[in-house]
């Protein structure tokens, strides 16, 4: 088989390297997309097009190898960033594969709005709908750099930022159509961008202009906003947490979320997972909402649902967290349990005794091992002119794994 080249062309052909143009013009088949292919009108060589099918068209590429053909394989940017190289290694193997690099798209956009990106985060959202990557990027970068695509484009990212309450944090610097003679490169805020159009060949570049209130593990209580007491306790919120067994990227559902205040503080044990704070009561939904926008913790899905009515709609969890449910408690956790994955975890948070009762036998009845703890905890509190401690309510957690491994 003779090696394959994928060549990185850059912004285009001015970027091409001498080595790069050589392989191209010996090659007898050029491989790549419509508008890659276009760049080389010259060419007497046969064009392989990459359109719609990945792997059929990568057989193509080793079978014309595997005859003997010398065949370049066109990249944009660099082929080894985001690029094709890696798909092209995977099935033809490294020892038949030579890369050259070129100058990424991710660089020129930062060059040419004026950043220094050795700190930056990459994220791809090219065929993606997984937005677990980003939300993670913005939470650890003060600059994310981001590939788009025709669906996930500018004015979608900016509409994201305003749907979750991260406009005050974040500019959007746009880069379209680099290297190309329509070439525009500006800053915006995200409310003007969701209102804009944008060439479907862009780089956007998110840097943080602000910072939102910090969260943490077992933030007070009077660190959110909440409706008359209807919140986790910061010692209990904790001990939940722990009992959970979280972990990156599980899908997490806290369910009567009440402020979201357990939901916020998991996301930061879930680094690009999905949290999910289901809430039926609309003004609770806000209150989670708003909480959502100070701590700038984007990745927080909020839904507005019925319990159990409306768990169709959301994701298969990894751990469901149970805050609240009164007499639906065993319908809801039969529902949660239903969609619970192979080694998840359910836990309920419980202050009746009649709930706990409900609770245990509902596990049981699931078949599930019940484990049962009590939290009670105890604050110091003045009382002339010294300290005493007065006792919490006491709550339990009451928790079933489900059998298999995840």
């Amino acid at each position: 088989m003779n090696r394959v080249t994928v060549v990185g062309l850059g912004l285009g052909r001015a970027d091409l390297t001498p080595r790069g143009l050589a392989a191209i013009e010996s090659a007898q088949v050029l491989a790549g997309g419509e508008r890659l292919l276009a760049w080389f009108p010259e060419h007497p060589g046969r064009r392989l097009l990459l359109k719609f099918n990945l792997a059929d068209w990568l057989e193509q590429v080793a079978l014309l190898a595997g005859q003997g053909q010398e065949v370049a394989v066109l990249a944009s940017g660099d082929p080894g960033f985001f690029g094709v190289a890696a798909k092209v290694i995977q099935r033809l193997g490294r020892e038949a594969v030579t890369v050259l690099p070129n100058v990424t798209a991710m660089a020129a956009a930062c060059a040419r709005l004026g950043l220094a990106w050795q700190e930056a985060r990459a994220v791809s959202l090219h065929g993606r709908d997984d937005q677990g990557p980003l939300w993670r990027a913005l939470g650890e970068s003060d600059l994310v750099v981001v590939y788009t695509d025709p669906r996930h484009g500018p004015a979608w990212l900016a509409g994201l930022l305003l749907q979750r309450g991260q406009a005050p944090y974040w500019r959007l610097g746009v880069a379209q159509d680099l290297g190309a003679a329509q070439e525009r490169v500006a800053w915006y805020t995200p409310a003007a961008a969701a209102e804009e159009s944008f060439s479907e060949l862009n780089v956007v570049a998110l840097e943080r202009v602000a910072r939102p209130q910090p969260l943490r593990l077992g933030a007070p209580e009077d660190a959110y906003a909440h409706q008359a007491g209807l919140i986790t306790k910061s010692e209990v919120r904790c001990a939940a947490l722990g009992r959970l067994e979280l972990g990156p990227g599980l899908t997490v559902w806290d369910l009567g979320a009440g402020s979201g205040s357990l939901g916020l503080e998991a996301g930061l044990l879930c680094p690009g997972g999905r949290v999910v704070a289901v809430e039926a009561d609309p003004e609770r939904a806000e209150l989670i909402r708003a909480n959502r926008a100070a701590f700038g913790a984007g990745w927080l899905e909020v839904v507005q649902a019925r319990l159990p009515q409306d768990l169709a709609k959301l994701p298969d969890p990894d751990r469901v967290f149970i805050g609240g449910g009164g007499e639906e408690l065993g319908a809801i956790m039969e529902a949660a349990w239903d969609r619970l994955k192979p080694g998840g975890v359910l836990l309920v948070s419980l202050v009746r005794l009649e709930s706990l009762a409900r609770a245990r036998a509902a596990l049981a009845g699931l078949g599930a091992a019940v484990e049962t703890t009590q939290i009670q905890v105890g604050r110091g509190a003045a009382l002339t002119g010294g300290e005493y401690l007065k006792a919490l309510n006491p709550v339990w957690l009451v928790r079933g794994r489900r059998e298999g491994s995840a």
